[in-house]
């Protein structure tokens, strides 16, 4: 029995690693496509221009690894540092406002038991599940009506009262004792106090975890930027990327590397945080 257990273990963990190389798969193609030389990267991708010359081959180590790609695009691209800075401007307003507007409405939906409550709840749930699809033209008419149609503020408004980060933070403060609560009530503490001092260290994890998946989804906006931006100076990073040509290609992986690594040190900064904040989601009130 303790020989099948452990064959099992090793089994799952050979399994698990050959999965997760298969997923690292995609980032390890952008490393290696980021120091190949543009003269390979031609003859690599040659068939994508050419359907009639056969398949895309790659060589996951190039035969003369080269930097050309990061110089051109760091120190002679200027138009790459504009939308990296749209990109990190959207990303910061958005994730600021969904604090400023998320965390007390939150509190007020765990905490407070006003009138029609839960159905008030649930309308938000339903809102959550809307696609930006069915949402477009009323935001479209909205923003056009505010004069805010081709600015920043046409994408960074309406993600501010996104309803994901509600939700999120919602179960954290549901999570909190209410008899917590009324023991600070009766020790005389407001409920600013309670709120301040109590709530958000106690949904700490919550809060955090809305704020990691919200940059993860507002630093990879494609949809928003594309329907209510018609300046091309305005697009952040998520729309310069597929106007790279095939003879870019090297700047493409290049400019995707850097467009990955604010997401990546984000999650791993937060990926705790993460885990308890999807854990409190699921659980039931």
């Amino acid at each position: 029995m303790a020989i099948w257990k452990r064959t099992r273990r090793a089994a799952l963990y050979v399994f698990l690693t050959v999965l997760g190389i298969f997923f690292c798969t995609p980032v390890l193609f952008l490393l290696t496509g980021s120091v190949t030389s543009r003269y390979e990267l031609g003859q690599y991708l040659a068939p994508l221009s050419d359907a009639a010359k056969g398949f895309v081959y790659w060589k996951w180590m190039p035969d003369y690894p080269a930097f050309s790609h990061y110089e051109n695009v760091l120190l002679f691209t200027p138009q790459f540092y504009v939308v990296f800075w749209n990109s990190v401007k959207i990303t910061a307003f958005i994730l600021a406002g969904q604090l400023l507007v998320a965390v007390p409405a939150a509190w007020a939906f765990a905490i407070y038991p006003f009138p029609r409550r839960r159905q008030l709840f649930t309308v938000y749930l339903v809102l959550m599940l809307m696609p930006f699809q069915v949402t477009m033209l009323s935001s479209y008419l909205v923003l056009n009506g505010l004069h805010l149609m081709n600015t920043h503020g046409a994408v960074i408004l309406p993600a501010v009262f996104s309803t994901f980060p509600v939700f999120l933070i919602y179960r954290s403060f549901c999570g909190i004792p209410k008899e917590l609560l009324e023991a600070a009530r009766v020790d005389g503490a407001g409920e600013w106090q309670i709120f301040w001092r109590m709530g958000i260290p106690l949904a700490s994890g919550g809060i955090l975890s809305s704020a990691v998946l919200g940059f993860l989804e507002c630093w990879n906006l494609i949809e928003q930027p594309l329907a209510f931006l018609k300046d091309q100076s305005l697009w952040p990073l998520s729309l310069y990327l597929p106007e790279i040509s095939l003879d870019q290609a090297g700047y493409a992986f290049v400019a995707s590397v850097i467009t990955l690594i604010p997401a990546l040190f984000v999650f791993l900064l937060g990926r705790d945080y993460l885990e308890r904040g999807i854990a409190a989601s699921a659980l039931k009130e």
